[in-house]
């Protein structure tokens, strides 16, 4: 086992309580983050849930760290606010796959894929995928239920970005909301499988009564040739492509067959980490970006970036939506790639599926 390095602050409170196999209550948000983003990645937690942390026992503190580390541990339990529960956590959300043709067309249910950003009502508040609150309107949540819901907050085809704009600001925007859309397609907290989940959605949305809360119409198609037939419709309307639901799936927050997508292209994020210089007529703007994928492949998106984004290109650190057309064989590069669009709705540190 690898230990954690260094004396920080942040490493010899861990240290302390690892002593032994515990459950240790974190009461500052800032240390919740540190050990989090610092360990839970590396395996040092065993377990994990919005207050609490448990990690494995070892041995090895000598003497003069011993009396720090009591105190540092008497600091982490008398200071600063209690945690609220799931300020730093993502909701459990299912995640999908990409479809493939072999699977049994039967066994699942067919919607619109909605070009929008993940909304998850947890019985109290809206958040994003990522766990972040969205500041909406008391208004706009004004009687939605106690029980979890899992839809897409959508204004319309082709406004994706005026989407996340508005959902990005910490002082709602009455008028901009008034656009928005809940479109609804799951009750993760029913114990149901998807079947009885979406028959149970229905009388759930009536109940609200709320003409910007949607239940997402579900579908059945005969065959291949019917699924690429109404994604050729939804594509012609605007719409991003078709989601597949497994019908007898329980709702479980992974990424699984069970929840697939199905677009008329392939895309990806990808990290910016450079800005490469253009010539000829974008001598003086963005030639290119150079960007890492999430398994660590870099490469140059310049196809695709506007007058506008060459001019005033994403930072560095932001993820950006690319398309392309299969992979090198040999380098596992994406082929063909072309800058679509900014990914203002995930954080840096969000897991992202990369080609």
């Amino acid at each position: 086992m690898n230990y954690p390095a260094g004396n920080s602050l942040e490493n010899l409170a861990l240290l302390w309580h690892s002593r032994q196999t515990i459950l240790v209550k974190m009461t500052r948000t800032q240390d919740l983050k540190i050990c989090r983003e610092q360990y839970l990645s590396d395996g040092y937690m065993t377990h994990f849930t919005p207050a609490q942390i448990k990690i494995p026992c070892w041995s090895g503190i000598n003497l003069s760290n011993w009396v720090r580390l009591c105190t540092l541990s008497l600091a982490l339990v008398f200071c600063g606010p209690p945690l609220q529960a799931a300020e730093l956590m993502p909701p459990p959300v299912m995640l999908a796959n990409v479809f493939r043709g072999d699977i049994t067309l039967a066994d699942y249910w067919v919607s619109e894929k909605f070009d929008g950003m993940r909304g998850y009502w947890n019985g109290e508040k809206l958040l994003t995928r990522n766990g972040e609150h969205i500041e909406a309107p008391a208004w706009f949540t004004a009687g939605w239920p106690k029980i979890p819901l899992d839809g897409e907050l959508w204004v319309g085809h082709g406004q994706f970005s005026r989407a996340v704009s508005t959902l990005r600001k910490k002082i709602p925007d009455e008028a901009q909301w008034r656009a928005l859309q809940f479109m609804v397609f799951d009750l993760p907290a029913h114990l149901g499988n998807f079947s009885e989940r979406n028959a149970a959605l229905q009388p759930v949305i009536a109940q609200i009564g709320q003409p910007w809360v949607h239940h997402v119409e579900q579908f059945k198609v005969a065959d291949q040739v019917a699924l690429r037939a109404m994604l050729k419709r939804v594509v012609k309307q605007g719409g991003e492509g078709l989601m597949l639901h497994r019908g007898t799936s329980l709702y479980r927050a992974v990424r699984s067959d069970d929840l697939l997508k199905l677009k008329p292209y392939e895309d990806a994020e990808a990290k910016v980490i450079a800005y490469l210089p253009g010539k000829g007529k974008y001598t003086g703007t963005l030639g290119a970006l150079k960007v890492e994928s999430a398994n660590g492949l870099r490469f140059r998106l310049g196809t695709g970036l506007s007058n506008a984004v060459r001019r005033h290109p994403p930072q560095l650190g932001e993820w950006v939506t690319y398309r392309y057309n299969g992979l090198n064989e040999k380098t596992g590069i994406p082929r063909f790639a072309r800058f679509i669009r900014v990914r203002e709705d995930m954080t840096l540190s969000e897991q992202v599926t990369s080609p």
